[in-house]
Formats: structure tokens, sequence, C-alpha cells
């Protein structure tokens, strides 16, 4: 009978330990992660709320957010993913959802465009607003003073500048062109 017990206390510690360092693993994971926590957490709150009210495209969009947000977080054995970052695959994740609906709804397959809409509807809750043009072109004239650019010789440097200070605020696109409508 003793073994018995030996045997089960032994199981037991195991247990516990595994337990404990796995978790530990896991907390000190998302400590280490620089990415602004509320996003995260605010991802996974949402994951749950959508799972216990059933709103499967939400849900989906959801998850693929956070599955792309893991990966590239652990991308290259790095465990880091700054705010920059994260709104770059958001975008990204935006962008896809209304290209697939654009693709959709040219092929009259209007069910598939709605699924992808409300997709892109629920990522874009978590991206900051848009610049208006009017505050866009203001910004990218103060850029361009700034860096002293007169022709489109400078426009890799005004592009670098502005795509760092307007990081999802604005499209490149709109970006690219007001830069080439400035130094043209």
């Amino acid at each position: 009978m003793n073994t018995n017990k030996t045997i089960g206390k032994t199981v037991f510690n195991w247990l516990a330990n595994y337990f404990i360092q796995n978790v530990y693993i896991y907390l000190n994971f998302d400590a280490k992660s620089s990415m602004n926590m509320n996003l995260t957490d605010q991802i996974n709150n949402d994951i749950k709320s959508a799972m216990k009210a059933r709103e499967t495209g939400k849900l989906a969009a959801l998850r693929d957010v956070k599955a792309k947000l893991l990966l590239e977080a652990t991308k290259d054995g790095n465990s880091e993913l700054n705010e920059a970052t994260g709104l770059k695959i958001l975008n990204k994740l935006y962008k896809q959802r209304v290209e697939a609906a654009e693709i959709y709804k040219g092929q009259d397959r209007e069910d598939l465009a709605a699924d992808e809409l409300s997709q892109a509807e629920v990522i874009n809750a978590y991206l900051p607003e848009k610049m208006s043009p009017e505050k866009l072109k203001e910004a990218v004239e103060a850029i361009v003073t700034q860096t002293g650019a007169s022709s489109m010789a400078d426009m890799g440097k005004v592009m670098g500048m502005a795509s760092a200070q307007l990081a999802g605020k604005a499209d490149g696109k709109d970006i690219s062109t007001i830069v080439r409508e400035l130094l043209s």
C-alpha cells in the first residue's frame, strides 16, 4: 500500500510541476509581448463573447486576427510584436476581406461577399480611425516641408517618413498619390 501512495504522490507532483511550468511559460510569452496588451486582451475577450453569442462570422474574423498576430509574434523565435506591426497585420486582413468581397460580387456571389464584408467590419473596429483626405494632405505637406523634398527624386525619403508617421491612419496608395501630386 505504501508504494501506491508513493506512486500517487509522485504522479501528482509531476503533474503539478508540469502545469505550473506551462502556465509560467504561457504567462511569460504574453508578458514579453510588447504589443499593446489592450488589443490582444480585447480580441481574446471578444472571441469569448462571440463564442457565447454564437456569432460565427465575427468569431471567424477574430480567430484569423489572433492566428496572424501569434504567427507574427513567434516568427524567427522572437515573441515580441510592436503596435505598428499589429496595425499592419490588421490593415492587411481588412484589405484582403474587402478585395475578396469585390471578387465575389463580380462573380454574382452576394452571400459570400456579405460574409467577407461583415468580417471586414469586425476587423475595422480594431483599426484606428482613417484620416480625412484634407487632413492627410496637410500631414503629407508638413512631411514634404520637413524633409525639404522638391522633386520626384525625393519621393522615397518622403514616403518612408510618411508611411512611418501615418501607419494605420491612411492607406499607402492615398499617401503615394498625394506625394506624387505635391512633388510634381
